[in-house]
């Protein structure tokens, strides 16, 4: 089964290259499911029902989310409603929305789970016991598990990675908005990434106007950031899964550009 995972989309800017990348990769590539994360895809941050909307009907299966996932009060709406839509397990009890989720497609049962990291971040419960409660939950019914590990620190999703391995399909890092060069097939058959990157404008700063961000660290006085224009970056990584054994035959990373 061939997976395609999207790293964080920025903006119309992010979308906008979904949409006019998306439907070729899918045929090329003989994708079967498209997952996302799009937490900045309103805006640059936040995610409203129109936007995710959006981003199905162009194409993407599945959004996972992360710690901007209620920058966009309106989410509060919806988000328990559609199913697609995954948060971090590892908000307290009481959240909207759900942690993880089985589906199937094509006749195959498939799980997605998002958990948050806690190093230079929101002091959630830890995502380590979160992951072992869930593959409690769902372990009689499939065997492909796509982690997202919206994070930080490296070494917490290097952490992940090898916590699961073999237990899971693949753990695939976000936060960032960088791509990092360290895509592979872990030991006992788990695929990974510690950061798949950002789907949005190429010449920014993680997807905002470069002053912006300069601004900040020259004054350090807050100042509102604005989504960046010009040309845009896809960066995304291809995972193809054995469906009997769950595990992962092969992971590439994909970066794309377009005007």
């Amino acid at each position: 089964m061939k997976f395609l995972f999207i790293g964080d989309i920025v903006g119309s800017p992010g979308r906008d290259t979904v949409k006019n990348v998306l439907p070729q990769l899918k045929l090329e590539n003989k994708i079967d499911v498209v997952i996302a994360n799009a937490e900045n895809a309103a805006g640059g941050n936040g995610l409203t029902e129109r936007v995710a909307n959006e981003l199905f009907d162009n194409g993407v299966d599945f959004i996972t989310l992360g710690n901007h996932a209620w920058d966009k009060k309106d989410i509060l709406d919806f988000i328990d409603k559609e199913e697609r839509i995954i948060r971090p397990a590892n908000y307290p009890p009481g959240t909207p929305g759900k942690g993880y989720r089985v589906f199937t497609k094509n006749g195959i049962k498939l799980s997605i789970v998002n958990l948050q990291g806690r190093i230079y971040m929101q002091p959630l419960e830890c995502p380590f016991r979160a992951m072992d409660n869930i593959l409690l939950q769902i372990a009689d019914q499939t065997k492909i598990v796509i982690v997202d590990i919206h994070a930080e620190a490296t070494s917490e999703k290097m952490a992940m990675g090898y916590y699961l391995d073999g237990r899971v399909s693949a753990v695939l890092g976000t936060h960032t908005h960088i791509q990092t060069a360290d895509d592979k097939i872990l030991p006992k058959g788990t695929g990974y990434i510690t950061d798949v990157g950002m789907t949005g404008p190429y010449e920014s700063i993680l997807g905002v106007k470069k002053e912006n961000i300069i601004a900040r660290f020259l004054t350090q006085i807050p100042n509102r950031f604005e989504v960046a224009t010009g040309m845009s970056q896809l960066n995304a990584v291809f995972i193809d899964i054995d469906i009997d054994t769950g595990r992962t035959i092969k992971i590439e990373r994909l970066q794309k550009y377009c005007d």
